[in-house]
């Protein structure tokens, strides 16, 4: 049991839209991610989605609207809704994340960004 400093984690990796894994917590795992630009559509048929923004603005798409989650606020995606996470004007955001370990990073969906191992840090 020791301390995790997110923003010396952060630091760790440089990949966009590749999640690594600080901690596991019962059934769920801790992820920080940088992201930069746009993602791609996906839904988490069984799992919710939490995103807390450490730095910068998330744009959460949703297919009837967009939630603006700024530095230090968190947003939860409930199961089965389809959301397309991004960031405006080329600005890389630093996050956060709570899911499930059984979460697929696209779901259903397969697209290049697409990941299936989140390395540990």
């Amino acid at each position: 049991m020791k301390s995790i400093n997110l923003l010396k984690k952060h630091a760790e990796f440089s990949q966009q839209w590749h999640p690594h894994q600080i901690a596991i917590v019962d059934d769920m795992q801790v992820l920080l991610a940088k992201i930069q630009g746009e993602f791609v559509w996906h839904a988490h048929e069984n799992e919710d989605e939490l995103f807390q923004v450490l730095k910068g603005t998330l744009y959460m798409q949703f297919r009837d609207r967009i939630e603006v989650v700024n530095e230090g606020e968190i947003i939860v995606v409930p199961k089965g809704v389809e959301h397309n996470p991004k960031t405006k004007e080329g600005e890389e955001v630093l996050l956060m994340l709570f899911e499930k370990l059984t979460t697929a990073h696209t779901g259903e969906v397969k697209h290049e960004k697409t990941q299936t191992h989140y390395p540990k840090i």
